[in-house]
């Protein structure tokens, strides 16, 4: 089911609810390496979460996905101009309908068509992304604040632009408390 927010009408401030986003690299020492791993890896999440979840049932929960303005960090990460809508898809990836992974993906507009994003409904929008051959993907960036979209607490989030043809989204993930317990991960 889609859910729909009305859209904003305020003007967005240039630093209103920007993220703390920061190089991966300058995130290392922070990180033990078992969250390295999962941080770092350039490879499909869906792919290693069902991998990782030992014959448990997979499954992408739609959170809510609409038209709306981007936070100012995503707008700038993708090269909007302040205030212009995009496409907007919060998910929940789950295993055994526990939600390990929360994540939220922002495209701009003109470069949707043809792309079949809003018709993706609870299917794995990696599932799509990794199967594009010229697929390039921005260096990754790391976050210790908390999914500002879900209630849910989290040691790291990460995010990066993926480019495929004319094509750009933008796809921010963020590790939940819940992964850290079934998997045996330390909090930081």
């Amino acid at each position: 089911m889609t859910r729909r927010r009305t859209l904003p009408t305020a003007p967005v401030s240039p630093t209103a609810n920007a993220l703390p986003w920061r190089p991966l690299a300058a995130s290392r020492p922070a990180m033990t390496p078992p969250w390295w791993r999962w941080v770092a890896s350039r490879d499909s999440l869906t792919a290693r979460l069902i991998d990782a979840g030992n014959g448990r049932t997979f499954r992408v929960r739609l959170l809510d996905q609409r038209l709306g303005r981007p936070r100012t960090d995503e707008a700038r990460a993708l090269g909007l101009a302040p205030g212009r809508h995009a496409w907007l898809r919060e998910v929940a990836l789950c295993l055994e309908e526990r939600p390990w992974v929360v994540a939220r993906s922002v495209a701009p507009l003109a470069r949707l068509r043809g792309s079949r994003l809003a018709h993706l409904g609870e299917r794995s929008l990696g599932s799509w992304l990794f199967r594009q051959p010229d697929l390039e993907r921005s260096p990754i960036e790391v976050t210790a604040a908390p999914a500002p979209f879900h209630p849910a607490p989290g040691p790291w989030g990460r995010r990066s632009v993926f480019r495929h043809g004319r094509f750009a989204v933008l796809v921010q993930e963020f590790f939940l408390d819940a992964m850290a317990d079934e998997l045996g991960l330390p909090a930081r």
